[in-house]
Formats: structure tokens, sequence, C-alpha cells
């Protein structure tokens, strides 16, 4: 009886080691699991900084307020450009940003890559338009076919952006010299360009909308997009001259423009294509985590693309890629497979 007591003793005594050892164990697992809870869903924190084209102002706000609920202890910075003064901001004015957005993705690959940057994606498309307001001079005449003539009226003002620093500036160009062809009327272009003074060209496209509102500028070249955004009355161009066609882009290449480069006295000659928009993250970008982040977001189909679509800015689907394998990998789901 004694003996069979002594057993009983010691089981009960393993058995306890065991439970506690078994316990001890199970507040290990449950702790490397909090752990990794927790970094599954680290809230992001700091800023994202983007230089962007003018003409996407109006979406990347929304997105920036979107964005930000979602992640509150990020701040999104923007900074709003011409596409090409968003590059040279980079490559000349050595600012810092995490990503640059731009109106024309070849601004990307012809300035940015590969020193400052080693991919592209090409994610929205655009049309040019001729803008207006109520009180624009012969607002009820003009059309898509005697355009060319409102504007050399003695009495009407236009304007465009400077095509040094955006592309809207030289796809105005484009259109003219475009009209040109499409219209079979020799020397319409050089016209155009007299017509246009030195005071209605201002650094980026949306700056010419408060000329517009005032009345210092009765039109003004612009992207589709922008007009609809600021409810703007406009004038639709034909395809052949819009630059939105792909079936048209072997007409479109008849159209050059000459601009600046990446070094002072280079040049770099901008080809007639339809306007395609595109997107980076610098090589060096500070803020790399919440910019993938970001661009997660942007180029989301019900998200950020979303948004695009409801401005009136159509989107690339799918969207393409140059040198897809530096994509960082977080974006790959979103890119042309």
């Amino acid at each position: 009886m004694k003996n069979n007591k002594i057993l009983l003793v010691v089981f009960l005594a393993v058995l306890t080691a065991f439970a506690v050892g078994c316990s001890s164990g199970n507040s290990d697992n449950t702790n490397d699991n909090k752990k990794q809870d927790n970094n599954a869903g680290k809230e992001l924190s700091g800023k994202v900084t983007i230089f962007h084209a003018g003409s996407l102002s109006v979406p990347f706000s929304q997105m920036e307020k979107e964005f930000e609920k979602l992640h509150p202890e990020v701040d999104v910075q923007r900074e709003p450009a011409g596409s090409r003064a968003c590059a040279k901001k980079i490559t000349e004015l050595n600012k810092t940003t995490d990503i640059m957005a731009s109106a024309d993705y070849t601004v990307i690959d012809n300035l940015l890559i590969p020193e400052y940057s080693n991919w592209n994606a090409m994610f929205a498309r655009n049309e040019m338009v001729i803008a207006y307001s109520e009180q624009s001079k012969y607002k009820d005449e003009i059309n898509s076919k005697n355009w060319m003539d409102v504007l050399l009226k003695d009495d009407v003002e236009y304007g465009h952006s400077n095509p040094d620093a955006d592309p809207c500036g030289y796809r105005s160009l484009m259109v003219c010299q475009l009209a040109e062809k499409h219209y079979q009327e020799p020397g319409i272009y050089e016209k155009l360009l007299e017509g246009c003074p030195d005071r209605n060209i201002r650094p980026k496209e949306t700056d010419l909308i408060a000329m517009i509102e005032s009345g210092a500028l009765d039109y003004f070249f612009i992207y589709r997009s922008v007009a609809k955004q600021h409810d703007m009355p406009f004038v639709e161009l034909p395809p052949e001259i819009n630059l939105s066609h792909i079936k048209n882009a072997d007409f479109y290449k008849q159209a050059k423009v000459e601009v600046t480069g990446k070094e002072p006295g280079d040049y770099i000659t901008q080809v007639g294509k339809p306007i395609v928009y595109g997107v980076t993250m610098v090589k060096d970008a500070p803020n790399k985590e919440n910019a993938v982040a970001f661009l997660k977001f942007l180029l989301n189909k019900d998200k950020g693309l979303k948004i695009m679509e409801n401005n009136g800015q159509p989107v690339l689907d799918p969207i393409k890629t140059r040198g897809e394998e530096n994509i960082p990998r977080e974006l790959q789901e979103y890119m042309e497979k």
C-alpha cells in the first residue's frame, strides 16, 4: 500500500512537470505568434513625397486623402509641376522625392533612367482638347472644324504650357503640326505659333486655368481629363490630331518638337505618339516602404485606378512596364504578365 502511494506521488509530480513544460512552450509560441501578427500589421509612419504632373493634381489629391485614411501616420507630400520640370528637380536641382508620375512616360525614360530610376509603369491615357469659358469670344461658333480660324482672329487670346517644362506644351504644338496635315492647310502651324505670344505660355497647363477664368485668355490647349475635372467646356478634336488613338500612332509620328535635354545645351526631339502616363520610384527614395504602399494603392483597380477613371482619365489595362525586372516585388501583381 505504501509503495502504491509513493508511485502515485511520483506519477503526479511527473504529470505536473510535463503540464508546466507544455504551458511554458505554448506561452512562447503565443508570444512568437503575437510578434508575427504585430509585424504583419505594422502601421506605416513618416511621409512619402511625390512629384507629379499638374494634370494629375485632382486625382492625386483624392488619392492622398484616401491613402492617409488607410495610413493615418503617413503624410503624403505632393509637388505638382510640368512633368519635365518634375524630372529636372531631381536631375538638376537635386531635390529629394520618392515617386515621380509623368504625363508622358518618355520623360521618365529620357531624363531619369538609368541614373535616377530603373523602371517605368505606364498606367493611364488622355487626349488633347481646346478648353474655354462661358465668357470666351466666339464660344458659340467654335467647333472641331473651324477652331484654327477662331483662334487666329485678331481679338482672340489663346495659350498653352511651356514645351520645355510640360508635355502638354509640346503636345499642343504637335496638335497644330498634325492639324496642318490633317486639314491640308499649309502654313497653319507657323501662324498658330505666331498667334500665341509668350505672355500666354505658362510652366504647366493647369496654370492657364486662372487666365481663362479671369478672361485673360479665351482658349487654351489642355487635357480632356483636366477640362472635365474643372467643368470647363471644350472643343473635341479629331482622333487624327488629338493624340489619343493607338490606331493613329503612325500619323502622330509626323509631329516633332525639339525640347531641352538632360544637360544644358542638349536637346531631345519629342515625336508624336498616343498620350500615356508613367510612374516610377526613384532609386534613392528615402521613404521606400511608404512609396511602395502608395504605388500599390495607385495601381490597384479598385483604389487609385478607379479614382483616375472617376476623374475622366482612362487607365491602361493591363499596366505596361519598362525595366520590369527592377520593379519592387510587392508591385508585380499589378503589372502586365
